[in-house]
């Protein structure tokens, strides 16, 4: 579904605390009512009587507020939390490197090797993981290698 040219859209909508629920009541209270307004407001322009999760709906999305959740299946059933942006986890995992003295490890090593014990890399999901660590290629920062197997999959820094 497209955003439609003849909806404004309120100033806050871009602003990223108004995406997350506040904490304080009355804060909240007002958001909600925000929201609610919102909803209403853009489907009564529309002409919408129905909203579906399984669609995409211009209102629950906002790429410009760089949200740290996304839908990992058509069906909406799944969502991935990115508590880090992945430049944040790729500037994670070069320090991280740099820290222990490291050049080539498997990303295995990376995810569940010793000297992650006690550190946010300790059991990263693997999608999160190579999506950093193709960020971190695409900067020429690293270069990942393909081995026999998934557990002998590596990369090699530049750091």
């Amino acid at each position: 579904m497209q955003r439609p040219v003849d909806f404004k859209l309120p100033h806050f909508f871009t602003y990223p605390p108004y995406f997350t629920l506040q904490p304080v009541r009355e804060t909240c209270e007002k958001q909600v009512q925000l929201w609610k307004e919102l909803i209403l407001d853009y489907c009564r322009s529309q002409k919408m009587y129905i909203i579906s999760l399984e669609e995409d709906f211009p209102l629950f999305s906002n790429t410009k507020i760089e949200s740290r959740a996304e839908w990992m299946d058509k069906g909406h059933k799944k969502c991935l939390i990115l508590w880090l942006r992945i430049q944040d986890w790729a500037n994670y995992i070069l320090d991280f490197v740099k820290e222990n003295g490291l050049e080539v490890t498997t990303i295995e090593d990376i995810r569940s090797g010793i000297e992650t014990h006690g550190t946010e890399l300790a059991g990263i999901d693997r999608g999160v993981l190579m999506r950093a660590l193709r960020l971190l290629e695409q900067k020429g920062k690293a270069v990942i290698f393909k081995g026999t197997s998934a557990d002998d999959e590596g990369v090699k820094f530049s750091v």
